[in-house]
């Protein structure tokens, strides 16, 4: 195999290291940490109650319906769980309580256009108040910087030089140049009974292709190491014009294996501990390989396997529309669908896979 040069990928890497040190072991001891402090500080006020004003109950409330009663149940400190779910019930009853008496000042802003304010901050985390003006400017929406300001605070949003970047945001950036790679399992009968595989894949981001990397009863060490080497081949290796695969801590994914892949020049990107939607588009894939077709078939044996995963590749890549590409296909055709001529039915693996065409 020939080697090539590792290209640069200083400026990646480091945008790379920068994101991903929010979302790594280090965050969760830092985490754990301050929650800590917090039970402290707790037992130093014993039985004293913890006053809190509307704006900081607010706050609380936003963050933690987004982490739902069992993770506040691990981090919350200084209120109870139920308490703050409690909050944010309020918080929805009093959007939606009308008073008879008449307000004073500027009427609200139409629920619409505060949603909007809050989207755009949310997906720009670098836009600040004068940016969101003049996007809302653009969309026939004149709206001051205090009610910009007010509409983020209500919305749980905070200004914009605290804001990160959403990991959602980082991956459609980068998503041409961005690999992703997991395992899943299948029951396979044997003549020695019921035998588990595992079958590693990867998937581009880009263009949602996927490649069956391996299939073994073992994921060895040596396994893992020869299907590095196969995907950074020079010539036709899945990660030869990548530059990040994404992988989750599954302890399979050995240090060589790392090591192979990196030293070709792809940048591997841990996902944080117990953190799926990090990986969303290879866990997706997973649900609809299993759902489509493993799960309903009986399989006899690996060639039985490798057979049914082969026609399953042909109809995602070929056949099967992708709402995450507007439903297009992967392989696009080159004529213009036609509204004419009978509609034809293609089937696979006995009509388990079907599509539709026009004939020509």
């Amino acid at each position: 195999m020939r080697s090539r040069p590792v290209p640069d990928l200083t400026p990646l890497r480091f945008l790379l290291v920068a994101f991903a040190g929010f979302v790594n072991r280090e965050q969760a001891r830092a985490i754990a940490y301050l929650v800590e402090e917090n039970r402290v500080l707790r037992e130093q006020l014993g039985e004293r109650r913890i006053r809190l004003n509307d704006d900081q109950r607010r706050r609380l409330a936003v963050q933690g319906r987004l982490l739902g009663r069992r993770l506040l149940g691990q981090v919350a400190t200084i209120v109870t769980p139920d308490t703050i779910l409690r909050w944010h019930r309020l918080l929805i009853a009093a959007k939606h309580t009308y008073p008879h008496r008449r307000r004073v000042g500027r009427p609200g802003l139409m629920k619409a256009i505060r949603k909007l304010i809050a989207r755009m901050a949310t997906d720009n985390p670098s836009w600040g108040y004068c940016r969101i003006q003049g996007e809302m400017k653009k969309l026939g929406h004149h709206v001051g910087r205090t009610t910009i300001g007010k509409a983020l605070k209500d919305h749980g949003v905070p200004p914009s030089p605290d804001r990160a970047m959403s990991w959602r945001t980082f991956l459609k950036a980068h998503a041409d140049a961005i690999a992703a790679t997991d395992f899943f399992t299948v029951d396979v009968w044997t003549a020695r009974g019921l035998v588990t595989h595992y079958v590693l894949f990867v998937i581009h981001h880009a263009t949602r292709v996927v490649e069956i990397a391996g299939i073994t009863t073992n994921p060895n060490a040596d396994f893992m190491a020869q299907v590095a080497r196969n995907l950074t081949d020079s010539a036709d290796g899945f990660l030869r014009d990548k530059r990040f695969l994404i992988l989750d801590s599954d302890t399979k994914f050995t240090e060589q294996f790392r090591r192979i892949v990196e030293d070709a020049g792809v940048a591997v990107v841990p996902t944080a501990y117990q953190a799926p939607d990090m990986n969303a588009f290879a866990e997706r894939w997973v649900q609809s390989v299993k759902s489509e077709c493993l799960n309903p078939m009986i399989l006899f044996g690996e060639r039985h396997l490798r057979r049914v995963l082969t026609e399953f590749l042909a109809h995602y890549h070929r056949d099967r529309p992708h709402q995450g590409l507007g439903n297009e296909l992967i392989t696009r055709r080159t004529d213009k669908p036609s509204a004419n001529g009978s509609v034809i039915v293609d089937e696979r693996l006995g009509g388990l896979l079907r599509s539709y065409r026009r004939s020509a």
